[in-house]
């Protein structure tokens, strides 16, 4: 079921080749790049580049077709009096919202991502995780947010894991997938590593820190391992894979701090919203706060932008 052309390796060799954790070197390293200072003209084009990375996000019980439907329209139209601003680069919604968010996005560039698999949990069987995954890509969904099956993970289950991620990688066929490694029960740096080489290696286009249900989401540290795992995979294998932080980014300062990590440790090629994303239902407001305070000079009222 791999789609790559890379040597196949089994999920037992995958883990035993995962590196160990030096959790105080890590946090060093971390607050390195949250001291760096950032000049006007550089934070203004940061700030753009963090607006059009965001997957804007609606992923509650009581979602309705009218919040997808106006979520939409912001995430098309962020603030009209500034025209030069990106759009968000998708919507995040359940597979039963995809089509109504296809119908409010045609003829714009935003992709529709849609969670699966039994999100938040995870907790469901095979079939019904790839029926979900298949009812989403149907729908219209051009990416396809899944979550790992955590119990197997922590029960060294790798095999299950592996094999489930490969299974649903088929099942979105020309879709994106994010592998969501729900990073808040994982416990220790050690398994968010282990676990984020065995998703990339089992087919994954982007790593996703959470499923925003948990804490801790997305530090900087967890995404620090991550963005590692991504660098040494590319280092050894020339293939890049995506990330996407999610849960606990609603920033503009947080989200820049990122940009910066990403930057150091993977270069510029990652800063594009092909291969680094947000997951955020409330940054998009913090960032256009920010700009048009960097543009005016004023900062305009949260009560100016809508929540959604």
């Amino acid at each position: 079921m791999r789609t790559d052309k890379e040597k196949p390796v089994s999920p037992s060799e995958i883990i035993a080749k995962s590196p160990q954790i030096d959790k105080v070197g890590v946090e060093e390293r971390v607050a390195r790049f949250q001291t760096r200072s950032i000049k006007n003209e550089s934070k203004m084009q940061g700030l753009k580049m963090a607006l059009s990375m965001i997957d804007l996000t609606t992923l509650e019980g009581k979602d309705t077709p009218g919040k997808v439907m106006q979520m939409c329209y912001k995430a098309a139209h962020l603030h009209d009096q500034f025209p030069d601003l990106p759009t968000v680069a998708a919507v995040c919604v359940y597979p039963s919202m995809v089509k109504i968010a296809h119908e409010a996005l045609i003829g714009s560039n935003i992709q529709i991502a849609s969670v699966a698999t039994a999100f938040p949990s995870g907790q469901s069987t095979l079939e019904i995780k790839l029926n979900d995954t298949k009812f989403a890509v149907d729908q219209g969904a051009t990416e396809i947010d899944m979550v790992i099956s955590r119990g197997k993970f922590l029960s060294g289950e790798y095999n299950f894991v592996f094999d489930e991620i490969c299974a649903v990688k088929e099942a979105c066929g020309k879709a994106r997938l994010k592998v969501i490694l729900e990073t808040g029960e994982l416990v220790t740096l050690e398994n968010v590593r282990k676990a984020s080489d065995l998703a990339i290696h089992a087919g994954a286009d982007f790593i996703k820190t959470s499923t925003g249900k948990i804490q801790p989401a997305a530090t900087m540290q967890i995404t620090y391992v991550m963005l590692m795992a991504i660098k040494d995979h590319f280092n050894a294998t020339g293939k890049m894979v995506g990330m996407k932080p999610a849960g606990g980014i609603s920033t503009a300062k947080l989200a820049l701090h990122n940009l910066v990590m990403v930057n150091e440790i993977l270069g510029p090629k990652w800063l594009d919203n092909q291969w680094f994303r947000f997951g955020a239902s409330s940054l998009a407001n913090d960032i256009l706060m920010q700009i048009l305070k960097t543009d005016t000079g004023l900062y305009q009222s949260a009560d100016y932008f809508t929540i959604d």
